[in-house]
């Protein structure tokens, strides 16, 4: 499960545009009588910023559904000691992973004259555990006690909670992930440590879990037939990286057409969308710079910021009073200790976020970015394709200038169907990545039957490959979106994120649930994607949903019914439609996070 910070149960209430109308306006955020009657009503101002109604909801957890869920950890974390205990006394059989006796301790025999038992030494060492020298007769022996390769506590999530609902995930599928998919069935007799396959095959799977926004993910059409024609001239691999021998005619091809797409100078794709974020943000700042990331930013993003060696300070999610504080900061007081300038100032965030459907508030990023002179880093993995009325992303959908937005990330791997990712800007930033980037440099190149179907599917997007498909499919998934997202509220389920997101968290909470709720699903034939801790905070697992155009109306209508059978099956209706604005939240030294030497 993807990593995720901790929270409340409050922390993510009804965010309107923040703007005023009959209310009172608190922390940029609207309250109204309209609001608190569950209601979301878009102000057609907020400094001018915003073209088109935003609206996000998350609804406040209920009191008595965040004690039992707290319970129910506590319980299963009980339990859980008890079963270690038993292990212990080797009445379970314990299947963790742990290291033999003998790998334990290390003897190392040392010639030498004789010397007296006094010199028994016991000497800690913090890098190989504890030394202890032992005279015996005309030779010393030190015996040493390694620290333990598998640490015991650590594990202690996976053995006793994450274990019980393991069969939830890495199903294996044998069949495209369209909007159907076929599973392998397999069984575990030993609580999920093993699994074994059955040989039997549950065809016809409704898929609600894959990132197959557009549908381009399949096996027939002409992505697939173009795909196959490159295949068939320049093989599968490219067995080099870019600058050696790897660069090929149809990299340079896609890199114009990405630029175009994108409305920037340059762009420079990557084999990998993980690695584009934690290879790149490494080459653009370092010591001395500071990483305004926000608290809900994609693994990549976090890593990549690590990894640089900058200073990073994490603002509430979506919040831009924090962010604007952090920004106040960082001009005023400068670096810690020296209070000289910052080198950089870069603020990282995401188009759509992958675990809370919402959509980053650009217009007022990008106000800040420009009051303060920092520097704007957009993942648009999730949004690239999925948003806007042409499907170029976050910037399309708010109808900005992608010149504001200092260096556009993306990937290839949701609505293009294929793999990899692409960074966008200026020439003189793509010209510095292409010496400077690990991932560029050591990396292999972009396979080119990948290439041929990321440029089919983003011609088709544009509208290049003389047909009107490409807006037919962006339609067709924000239809898709709205009305899966509008059944869901009216059943009485709590969804999480913006209306025009097509990433649709509904709300789970208790951990017997999680598991529950993915295994009923299967058995009514339906594929979920269920998410809980770590990858969320402790009381808010979920299951998440992700529309795509290649869903029916008679797809979406079958998934519904069956959600809403299992919703009222596991009591799973918690929504009581009450909308409250954020709270006023005091910001100081522990809003953030900082990496210095």
């Amino acid at each position: 499960m993807r990593p995720g910070p901790g929270g409340c149960c409050c922390r993510r209430p009804l965010r309107a545009n923040g703007c005023v109308a009959n209310g009172e306006v608190r922390n940029g955020y609207v309250r109204s009588s309209a609001a608190a009657a569950g209601q979301i009503h878009h102000v057609t101002q907020n400094g001018g910023l915003y073209k088109r109604p935003f609206n996000e909801a998350f609804e406040e957890t209920p009191m008595l559904v965040a004690v039992l869920t707290y319970v129910g950890y506590g319980v299963l974390t009980l339990f859980g000691y008890l079963r270690d205990f038993l292990r212990h006394l080797r009445i379970e059989k314990c299947h963790r992973a742990t290291e033999r006796e003998e790998q334990k301790t290390r003897y190392a025999l040392m010639s030498g004259s004789p010397i007296s038992s006094s010199l028994q030494t016991n000497k800690p060492n913090t890098e190989c555990g504890a030394a202890t020298l032992f005279a015996v007769g005309n030779n010393l022996v030190l015996v040493m006690d390694f620290v333990s390769l598998y640490q015991d506590f650590e594990n202690f999530y996976t053995r006793n909670l994450y274990m019980r609902i393991r069969d939830n995930w890495n199903r294996p599928i044998c069949s495209v992930p369209g909007a159907r998919v076929d599973i392998m069935e397999r069984q575990s007799h030993d609580y999920n440590w093993s699994f074994k396959y059955t040989g039997n095959i549950i065809k016809g799977v409704i898929n609600m879990g894959s990132y197959n926004y557009l549908g381009f993910a399949r096996n027939t059409g002409a992505c697939q037939e173009a795909a196959a024609r490159v295949l068939e001239q320049y093989g599968v691999g490219v067995c080099s990286t870019r600058q050696e021998i790897g660069n090929l005619d149809k990299h340079e091809e896609l890199e114009k057409l990405v630029a175009s797409f994108l409305g920037v100078e340059a762009a420079m794709t990557y084999g990998m969308g993980f690695a584009t974020n934690s290879m790149n943000i490494p080459a653009l700042v370092g010591k001395g710079c500071l990483i305004l990331s926000d608290e809900l930013n994609h693994a990549s993003l976090v890593l990549g910021a690590r990894l640089s060696g900058a200073t990073i300070r994490i603002f509430k999610h979506n919040n831009m009073q924090s962010l604007e504080k952090l920004l106040k900061d960082a001009i005023v007081y400068g670096q810690p200790r020296t209070r000289r300038p910052w080198k950089k100032i870069l603020i990282l965030v995401e188009g759509i976020y992958s675990m809370e459907g919402s959509i980053v508030r650009l217009p007022e990023v990008i106000a800040l970015k420009k009051k303060y002179k920092a520097y704007l880093y957009l993942d648009e993995a999730h949004s690239i394709g999925a948003l806007g009325p042409t499907g170029r992303g976050v910037v399309d959908y708010f109808g900005l200038d992608p010149e504001d937005v200092d260096v556009m990330m993306g990937t290839f791997t949701k609505s293009f169907g294929a793999s990899g990712g692409y960074i966008g800007g200026k020439k003189e930033l793509i010209d510095y990545l292409r010496t400077h980037s690990h991932s560029a440099v050591y990396a292999t190149s972009l396979s080119p039957p990948v290439v041929e179907q990321i440029v089919t599917s983003m011609k088709c997007i544009m509208g290049q490959d003389g047909t009107t498909l490409g807006k037919e499919c962006i339609q067709q998934l924000a239809e898709n979106t709205r009305y899966f997202r509008r059944r869901l509220k009216e059943m009485g389920f709590i969804i999480y994120g913006n209306e025009d997101s097509p990433v649709v968290p509904l709300m789970l909470y208790m951990p017997a649930k999680i598991g529950a709720f993915g295994r009923e699903m299967l058995k009514r034939n339906i594929g979920v994607v269920v998410v809980g801790f770590p990858a969320t905070p402790i009381i808010e697992s979920r299951a998440r949903f992700c529309l795509s155009a290649a869903h029916t109306r008679e797809i979406l209508d079958t998934a519904l019914k069956e959600i809403d059978e299992v919703g009222d099956l596991l009591q799973l209706k918690y929504s009581r439609h009450r909308l409250v604005p954020l709270l006023d939240r005091p910001f100081d030294e522990t809003t953030y996070e900082e990496t210095e030497d």
